[in-house]
Formats: structure tokens, sequence, C-alpha cells
């Protein structure tokens, strides 16, 4: 039950995108889709928007080892909300990438979760990022505080 509610109500997107080295970025986006029970067609359209919206729609046909670092997290952000699941867990999103790359990954994703409606919870050291967050919280002795 906590594998099914994982895989249809929460999205994961790591520091390290563990993109699957084998497919295409479309591929990895419809994977999850393909698992969850759509069809081949159904998960290969939503992909592709998804791949659109992050701006990176000309890439679709590329592996992993063919795209750079913002775009692989990119795909990975597209992969981790494919399922339209109510929660993203992202952890250190922007981490492995340069300034100016994680400052668009992190637009890309903020734009993400507004207009859908999706909560996310992102766990970063970066306080430039978080103080771009609606609501900060850290965790102190083992209790979690509120940031102004």
């Amino acid at each position: 039950q906590r594998t099914a509610i994982r895989r249809s109500e929460i999205g994961f997107v790591y520091q390290f995108h563990h993109l699957l080295p084998e497919f295409s970025a479309l591929e990895n986006i419809m994977m999850p889709q393909l698992i969850s029970g759509l069809t081949k067609a159904e998960a290969r359209e939503r992909a592709a928007q998804l791949l659109d919206y992050m701006r990176i729609g000309h890439r679709a046909d590329h592996r992993p080892s063919e795209l750079s670092g913002g775009e692989q997290q990119r795909v990975a952000i597209a992969r981790a909300v494919a399922n339209a699941p109510l929660l993203l867990l992202a952890d250190e999103p922007t981490g492995n990438l340069d300034p100016e790359t994680a400052g668009y990954v992190f637009e890309a994703l903020e734009a993400l979760a507004r207009q859908s409606g999706l909560a996310a919870l992102i766990a970063t050291h970066n306080h430039e990022l978080a103080g771009l967050m609606d609501r900060r919280v850290t965790i102190e002795d083992g209790l979690v505080r509120e940031l102004a």
C-alpha cells in the first residue's frame, strides 16, 4: 500500500537526477506513467507536453549523457510530476548545478507547482533558494522551527 501511495501521490526529485541511461528523455518520463497503467500513446503525449513545458522538448530523443546537467534535472522534475502527484519531495534539486542553471531549474519547478496546485517540500542548504520559498522551516535539536 505504501508503494502504491508513493507511486501515485508523491513525486521525488533528488540532487542527482537518477535518469535511466539507456532511455531517452521522453522515455524516462514515460516510464512511471506506463507503470501506473497509461497506454504508450497517453504516456508519450504527457511526456512530450512536460518536456515542452520545461523548455526542452527539442531534446526529447536525447539520452541523459547527451544532456546538460540542467536539462537532466528538468527531465527528472518532469518525470517526478508525470503522474500528477499531490506532493513533490525535492532533495537539493539544484545542488549539482551552476547558479544560473539552478535559478532556471528552480523557476521551472516553482511555476509547475503553482500552476498545477502541487505541494512541494524542498530541502536545500542554498539560502538564496530557500529565501524564494513561501514558507521556510529548519530543524534544530530535533525540533522543527519556523524561519522568518
